[in-house]
């Protein structure tokens, strides 16, 4: 924003901005990377904690199966079972069965009795026959050649999932052992067994598939078929989103007799907690920085103003050395840069007022100077013309006319001296001359009338085209000292005699003077510094003060003089503003 501008902040602010922005920054650096340490290390627990669900399960799963495969091995050693078995009579098996296992019975296990070749001939438990497994138990017949071990392993029935256990029953005959009978135990993993799975994982959601349709789940059916979905489209997938939640999973594949995968397992554990502690030490870490500004800066504010107090009162020293006071005095408190600052500046100060003093000093002698050889440059014109009009008035006849001219020249000369004079005890005393309203064509003419007879002795002609009724403000002698010195200065400049061409025009508000010559010109070398004092060249006689004269009265008066190129001669040209009435006739 444009009315915002850093550099017009006070050295405070800009301590106090610059710390509050390497505060937030700092912070927004280390919450990002604790949060990023965070989000790894609870994915990383989450991840583990679908590992240990997994392992929880694995160690269930197989506790559960071993207590069956236990239970039927001990009926299978048992004397009276297999005497029962060895009657080939269905009820007296299912009776025999029966009485056993309603003392070890578990309400969600099933219990079959089956002959060497897998036919049903008892089933206990909770459930039906038709609905466990058909007349047939075609996993005995897998099982066989595990036999005479234990082998067990899962099944897909009408779409539900068990898990069973086969245990064989072998007696001795003439020809050697042979089987008799088949024990088939399990249970049939429902909504009921993966609840309890989920409680024993400590809330991990457990989903049982088979070709990617649900067996059973924790989750709601809407969630379960989302998770089911988005599985079967990325089975590779490191989370899992129920429409809702997010979860890591773990997929893991459930075996038959064979060794044949016939269903899967996906644990489920859900980052919500995850989010719920992020959102935490998001908050922590907000609170954390909230606390640590407001501290950073209270801190900062009492020890930059320490600090900047120093600064100010420099700042005050500077502001008063602007205003010339050069006697101001900076307090030195410490003994660090500040303070070494202090001193510096306070020597600096010092070092300035005697160089002051040097230099009003040797100023006053340069200006004693250059007023001395102003004066010495506007006498010599007039002397020289009451020097030459009374040498010739004594060493010469002249004639009554001639006595009369030269008598008119050495007054004019030493009311000019007079002028010169007053001009300087004005300026001494701090005065100017009040300006009059003067016409230019009179002002310039009397320059030209000063030196006609130096110009006619060098065949140099003077030209005056200036308007009649072109009146301006001025100080007539002052003025008149101007076209003095660049009609001088063109004589001196045509020895063999040349052209002086004077004209004047109204420029808008102001009057534009120019005073031509014929002569050699301008050399490039001085052109620039011209109107600087003490500037000469070409002249035998002279200290370069006229042009420099010149230009600070036309400056006095408002105006502006130059020098223009021409392609023979020089041409000095100046601006002079009109009086207002006149100024507002021309417009």
């Amino acid at each position: 924003m444009r009315w915002f501008r850093f550099s017009r902040l006070s050295l405070l602010w800009k301590i106090l901005l610059s710390t509050s922005v390497a505060i937030t920054l700092l912070f927004a650096l280390t919450g990002w990377i604790v949060q990023q340490d965070a989000i790894r290390t609870t994915s990383q627990s989450v991840e583990g904690e679908v590992q240990a669900s997994f392992q929880a399960y694995t160690s269930l799963c197989k506790a559960r199966a071993d207590l069956l495969s236990r239970v039927t091995l001990l009926l299978s050693t048992m004397s009276d079972v297999r005497a029962a078995f060895s009657t080939g009579d269905q009820a007296t098996i299912r009776d025999t069965a029966g009485e056993l296992w309603a003392k070890i019975s578990d309400e969600s296990a099933f219990f079959l009795v089956t002959d060497a070749r897998g036919r049903v001939l008892a089933a206990l438990g909770g459930l039906s026959q038709a609905e466990l497994l058909p007349r047939d138990a075609e996993e005995v017949l897998l099982a066989e050649r595990h036999f005479p071990q234990q082998a067990s392993g899962f099944a897909v029935k009408m779409g539900r999932l068990y898990h069973f256990t086969v245990t064989p029953v072998y007696v001795q005959t003439t020809h050697g052992t042979a089987l008799l009978n088949a024990l088939v135990a399990g249970y049939r993993v429902d909504a009921l067994v993966a609840n309890r799975l989920k409680e024993a994982t400590g809330g991990s959601e457990f989903l049982f598939l088979s070709d990617g349709r649900a067996i059973t789940s924790t989750l709601n059916p809407r969630a379960t078929r989302q998770v089911a979905a988005n599985l079967a489209a990325n089975p590779a997938v490191r989370s899992v989103s129920d429409g809702v939640n997010e979860y890591a999973p773990l997929v893991r594949p459930l075996s038959d007799i064979e060794g044949q995968p016939v269903s899967e397992l996906v644990i489920l554990r859900s980052f919500e907690a995850v989010r719920q502690r992020l959102a935490a030490l998001r908050r922590n870490i907000i609170l954390l920085w909230l606390l640590a500004m407001s501290t950073g800066l209270g801190l900062t504010f009492l020890l930059a103003r320490k600090i900047v107090q120093p600064v100010r009162e420099l700042d005050r020293a500077a502001a008063e050395v602007a205003r010339q006071n050069y006697t101001y005095q900076v307090r030195v408190t410490s003994d660090d840069e500040l303070g070494r600052l202090a001193r510096t500046f306070n020597n600096m100060c010092e070092s300035i007022r005697q160089a002051r003093q040097e230099l009003i000093r040797q100023e006053r002698i340069s200006t004693i100077g250059r007023l001395s050889s102003s004066i010495v440059h506007d006498l010599r014109n007039p002397l020289a013309a009451i020097y030459g009009g009374a040498e010739m008035l004594v060493d010469t006849e002249l004639s009554p006319g001639q006595v009369k001219r030269l008598a008119g020249n050495i007054y004019r000369a030493s009311r000019r001296i007079q002028e010169l004079l007053q001009d300087l005890l004005n300026v001494s005393r701090g005065r100017a001359e009040r300006g009059e309203t003067c016409r230019l064509r009179d002002v310039a003419a009397a320059a030209c009338e000063e030196l006609r007879a130096a110009a006619e002795t060098q065949a140099v002609r003077i030209s005056l085209d200036i308007p009649e009724d072109l009146e301006l403000p001025l100080e007539r002698s002052r003025m008149e000292r101007v076209f003095s010195n660049l009609i001088a200065n063109a004589v001196e400049a045509m020895p063999a005699g040349g052209l002086i061409h004077l004209s004047a025009r109204m420029a808008g508000d102001a009057a534009l003077v120019e005073v031509r010559d014929t002569g050699p010109g301008i050399a490039p070398a001085i052109r620039d510094t011209l109107f600087e004092p003490f500037v000469s060249a070409g002249k035998k006689n002279g200290l370069g003060l006229g042009l420099a004269l010149s230009r600070q009265t036309v400056l006095d008066h408002g105006g502006d003089m130059w020098v223009e190129s021409a392609a023979r001669g020089a041409c000095f040209c100046f601006r002079l503003p009109l009086a207002p009435a006149a100024a507002r006739q021309s417009r």
